[in-house]
């Protein structure tokens, strides 16, 4: 633990590492270059990332956020979000004539490789997660025939398999690291033989947000996770920093979201960040806390980050004349 000097009494603990992960980083950075290069509107299925400071910054910007990829008009640019599609969206954006820009984090298309490699070895798949989240849907997506989703602990023992010694899980990037493995515990108790990923699918990020969480959580009194709260990331955090010891622990979007009355009796807060927040709503919140008596502020780190991804390899293509050929019925190489 490395901690900056603070004076005894009030202090906040502020969490290192915290905020944008590179995935999240490529993903922001990919609209706003689309947008410089090709002009607005650029339209995103699904929120880029789970933050709703930064899809409202991004929408003032030109970009147009839908749900569905048929909601984007023939001949447009359509990027995919972070959090990974299926390839039958991928089929849905080439029957609409669209040009494509895939921002899917490099760790959620790690996954759907491996969904795929272990469907055509004909694995029982079961991937932990959570109903409904895209990044679940994108993976279950690559081979739905031979997944099966295992939310919790609780979902283990409705799952059924064809051969207990081929089965392999894999995760959603974004879970609390204890609970996945709870899951896997209770997996592995059900089918011995569960064979487990090449390598850990819970991106590094999640993991060492988590971790700092833990190492400050056992200290405060209250912990602020600034978030959305479609983020799973940052509602993981919250509760990762409950099970470390924090008497309370919230999340908010923006600090004008924190309440007075959540500092009664606190002598220390725990400040952190999911991994799709920019770090100027960290900011926001210890400019709050600063005249509520909190003004000084000490460092919990727990790792370093030195990994970057590069832009998606489509923004190097004239996309709007791609959409254009498309509109008028050719192909992307014609």
């Amino acid at each position: 633990m490395v901690r900056m000097t603070a004076s005894p009494g009030r202090r906040v603990l502020l969490a290192a590492p915290r905020g944008y992960c590179a995935g999240v980083d490529r993903a922001v950075i990919a609209v706003e270059k689309a947008l410089e290069q090709y002009g607005a509107p650029i339209y995103v299925r699904h929120e880029i990332v789970h933050n709703k400071y930064v899809v409202q910054t991004l929408e003032k910007k030109g970009a147009i956020f839908v749900e569905q990829t048929e909601e984007v008009p023939a001949g447009n640019i359509v990027m995919f979000s972070a959090h990974g599609v299926a390839p039958a969206v991928h089929e849905e954006a080439e029957r609409g004539r669209l040009a494509t820009i895939d921002a899917t984090c490099p760790l959620v298309t790690k996954v759907h490789k491996e969904a795929v490699r272990f469907a055509d070895d004909d694995f029982d798949i079961l991937l932990i997660g959570h109903e409904g989240h895209e990044e679940v849907i994108g993976t279950s997506g690559e081979a739905p025939e031979h997944i099966q989703l295992v939310d919790g602990p609780g979902d283990v023992a409705k799952v059924e398999v064809r051969d207990p010694s081929r089965v392999v899980w894999l995760s959603q990037t974004t879970l609390s690291v204890d609970e996945t493995m709870e899951t896997v515990d209770a997996l592995k108790e059900k089918f011995p033989q569960l064979i487990s990923p090449p390598s850990d699918d819970i991106c590094y990020a999640t993991q060492n947000r988590q971790l700092a969480v833990k190492q400050m959580g056992a200290e405060a009194d209250l912990v602020i996770v600034v978030g959305s709260r479609n983020s799973s990331n940052s509602k993981r955090l919250v509760e990762v920093a409950k099970l470390a010891g924090a008497r309370e622990a919230y999340l908010v979007d923006f600090a004008d979201e924190i309440d007075e009355a959540w500092l009664e009796g606190v002598s220390t807060v725990g400040v952190t960040s999911g991994a799709s927040v920019p770090e100027v709503l960290v900011e926001q919140v210890l400019e709050w806390l600063a005249p509520h008596g909190f003004e000084d502020v000490e460092l919990v780190k727990a790792a370093e980050e030195s990994i970057t991804f590069s832009l998606p390899k489509e923004l190097r293509r004239d996309l709007r004349a791609e959409a254009a050929r498309r509109l008028a019925g050719g192909t992307a190489q014609d």
